[in-house]
């Protein structure tokens, strides 16, 4: 038997990366899945995004582990159509019992260059985002008689980074969310908890902008995989430079389980040390 046999999980940011393996470990202890991805580019931000082909790979996984999942492009920015997302979810797997907010953005500049458009798209997906997420699925953990509600921080959630001061607002902002939620939905017993990562080997941290952002001293040509590993490695404090969407994953099934039903209102880092540096 799983650790969440019955059980519906919500999933943003599902196509690819932590979303994606938040879907399968859950799946692996017997959730079904509700998944959606914006699935296409924002302008703002410096990385390819996921792809629908990167959604359907995410149902095919799910799939293989022989569990039910409803996936749909929607954007978290617009509340009305990701309640649609949610709401078509549950009239076909009949329940929200846990919410994976975890879709979000990464992009940088030194903050008098940052512009409005880069500040505005940053705090629509990573805070309005988390907010339409969570107002989207109350109701249905209300109807379940409870559940959990795992918001995906950061470091930069719990301390300040230089030259991204737009996702450090958004990051700090969700612990908000999570802390006046945890409050508001205990007494329908609806725990709300954040994670906070180190960086995570995805695509929002392996690409071309970070390694210039992580190594701005070296030549092009040096700007690697391996090099900017020694950068961030040096931020952590366990030798490694950094962790697998996995270990992320670990704790929201944690945190999603009845091991954790008396835990809400926690930021939980999962971050081989950094915020003790």
């Amino acid at each position: 038997m799983g650790k969440l046999d019955g059980k519906v999980a919500f999933i943003t940011g599902a196509a690819r990366g932590q979303g994606r393996a938040h879907a399968l470990r859950l799946a692996q202890e017997g959730a079904d899945i509700i998944a959606v991805d914006l699935a296409r580019q924002i302008d703002t931000v410096p990385y390819a995004m996921a792809t629908p082909d990167d959604l359907a790979e995410t149902v095919r996984q799910v799939e293989a582990l022989d569990r039910r999942i409803v996936a749909r492009q929607a954007d978290v920015r617009d509340y009305d159509g990701l309640k649609e997302a949610v709401d078509a979810g549950v009239a076909e797997l009949g329940r929200i019992d846990i919410v994976s907010a975890n879709a979000g953005i990464f992009s940088s500049a030194v903050a008098e260059e940052l512009t409005d458009e880069a500040w505005n798209d940053m705090i629509a997906v990573n805070l309005t985002g988390v907010w339409h997420t969570a107002k989207a699925a109350i109701p249905h953990l209300r109807a379940a008689g409870g559940g959990s509600i795992v918001i995906t921080s950061s470091t930069a959630g719990l301390k300040g980074h230089a030259n991204f001061v737009h996702y450090v607002a958004s990051k700090h902002g969700v612990v908000g969310i999570m802390r006046s939620l945890a409050n508001e939905l205990a007494a329908d017993n609806i725990r709300v908890n954040t994670v906070h990562p180190t960086g995570v080997d995805t695509d929002m941290i392996q690409n071309e902008t970070l390694y210039n952002l992580f190594m701005p001293d070296l030549p092009e040509q040096e700007r690697t995989r391996e090099n900017f590993g020694a950068r961030m490695g040096a931020m952590n404090a366990l030798p490694v430079p950094w962790i697998e969407a996995v270990d992320i994953s670990n704790a929201v099934l944690w945190l999603a389980s009845d091991e954790a039903r008396y835990v809400t209102g926690v930021c939980l880092p999962v971050d081989a040390g950094q915020t003790q540096k």
